[in-house]
């Protein structure tokens, strides 16, 4: 304020000199331009450079404040084998399946070869596909030799499809989910791909994108290739990216029997049954690496997901997993701190045809803690004095950050609501400055004209 008022005396110090009759300074014939310029340029946009400044300023105090974490809470983190709970497998993980936060591992980078786990990449692209309208659910797949001679030349599981048979996409998928058919993900492949070689190259690709990155796949239904592995993280990863993408999928993976061409098959994964909220996902094995277990469940807003590899007995698996969802359903809460579309807001909008736009939110941000310390965790809002037209529906201009513990833990982007088109009307201190730029332009020159002329001696 001080810094404004002292500009404004001075302008009327330059205006009064000016103005005078000559006495304390005597101008050239156009020397009185440039001064008059710098006046009116002044006086008409004091505003912007003001803004300017101040926004800067702002921006500056704000990232002080909110400190960003070194690992959002959607990142999974390591985390010490809690207390005397140990798992009877090789490698076994527990993560909160709306956070990612692990919450249990046991040699979680240990690689084995992955089984029917493979079969849940192969899902994720066939959803994938369907999504994004490469194929059609309905569609109907002819069975090709190569198919059907896979699940009947290996001990593997089958859905008992036949040669030339046309199958629809759906029943195949059911195949694999449910039956673990190791036929029918071939089907699939070679519908999507065309060859299961370039089905396997994508699941690589998504693998990457996924973050996998102690994971690789050598065929499409999980038999026992070299150079196949995956991990009990990154299995945990992709089961939880698998769920978020593709939710539809568990009403498929919580089916516990399934009939094609007149053969019905239970789902081996026995926890569907016991009423614990289990709704899928996988179960897995081969000699060489053992029993394996993928198991999610959810429970009042919680979703826990459990992994379990290279149990050497096929009771453990299931045993092991149910322990470590326990484990996570007893001692862990997941708090929504903030929910998906919330409003924040309004923040004032310059020079636009509104002069406000509400905010939403844009993903749920959500936390994992401790039983018994759902209170600390908060959301922070940081939102700017305002923002400058145009705007875009959809745009990020602030965010939230959440804390646990006083610990910045995640970020969740505000976004603008609606548009907010950019007027033509200039703001009132613009409109100000150039109506009083005028009247000095107006007066200077009426002085200008009747300026008394100078004597010729």
């Amino acid at each position: 304020m001080k810094s404004n008022l002292l500009r404004e005396i001075k302008l009327l110090i330059v205006i009064r000199i000016i103005l005078g009759e000559g006495k304390m300074i005597r101008f050239h014939k156009n020397g009185w331009m440039p001064v008059l310029l710098l006046i009116i340029l002044l006086m008409t946009f004091p505003n912007q450079i003001l803004s300017k400044t101040t926004k800067a300023s702002k921006t500056a105090k704000a990232s002080q404040k909110a400190k960003i974490p070194e690992k959002a809470e959607t990142t999974p983190t390591s985390q010490a084998t809690s207390g005397s709970l140990q798992c009877d497998a090789q490698s076994a993980v527990l993560m909160d399946g709306l956070t990612g936060r692990v919450l249990y591992e046991q040699n979680p980078n240990l690689r084995i070869a992955p089984a029917s786990f493979v079969k849940v990449m192969t899902l994720y692209l066939i959803g994938d596909a369907i999504r994004a309208g490469q194929i059609k659910a309905d569609d109907l797949v002819t069975v090709s030799e190569t198919a059907w001679r896979r699940a009947w030349k290996t001990e593997g599981s089958k859905m008992f499809i036949k040669v030339g048979e046309r199958v629809k996409v759906e029943d195949l998928m059911k195949g694999v989910a449910i039956a673990s058919g190791n036929d029918a993900c071939v089907a699939l492949a070679e519908h999507l791909s065309g060859s299961e070689e370039v089905f396997v190259s994508k699941m690589n690709e998504k693998a990457k994108i996924l973050g996998l990155n102690n994971s690789q796949f050598r065929n499409s239904d999980g038999m026992p290739a070299e150079g196949q592995y995956i991990t009990a993280m990154d299995m945990a990863t992709l089961s939880r990216r698998y769920i978020e993408d593709h939710p539809e999928a568990l009403t498929l993976h919580s089916t516990v029997e399934f009939e094609f061409n007149g053969i019905r098959q239970g789902n081996r994964n026995t926890l569907l049954q016991k009423n614990i909220g289990v709704d899928g996902l996988k179960t897995g094995h081969v000699k060489e690496a053992g029993y394996h277990l993928t198991a999610t469940a959810k429970r009042d807003g919680q979703r826990m997901i459990a992994v379990v590899m290279g149990c050497d007995k096929v009771s453990k698996r299931a045993a092991e997993a149910q322990k470590l969802l326990e484990y996570g359903f007893k001692n862990f809460s997941t708090v929504e701190a903030v929910k998906k579309g919330a409003t924040f807001g309004p923040v004032r909008v310059k020079r636009g045809k509104v002069n406000q736009v509400a905010l939403l939110a844009a993903e749920e941000g959500r936390v994992t803690v401790a039983k018994g310390k759902e209170n600390s965790v908060s959301a922070n809002p940081q939102l700017p004095e305002f923002i400058v037209a145009p705007v875009q529906k959809g745009q990020a201009v602030a965010k939230v950050f959440i804390q646990r513990e006083g610990k910045v833990v995640k970020e969740v982007n505000l976004l603008a609501s609606s548009n907010v088109e950019k007027s033509f009307i200039p703001p009132w201190p613009i409109l100000v400055g150039i109506g009083c730029g005028l009247a000095i332009v107006i007066v200077l020159g009426f002085w200008w004209f009747r300026r008394p002329k100078a004597k010729k001696l």
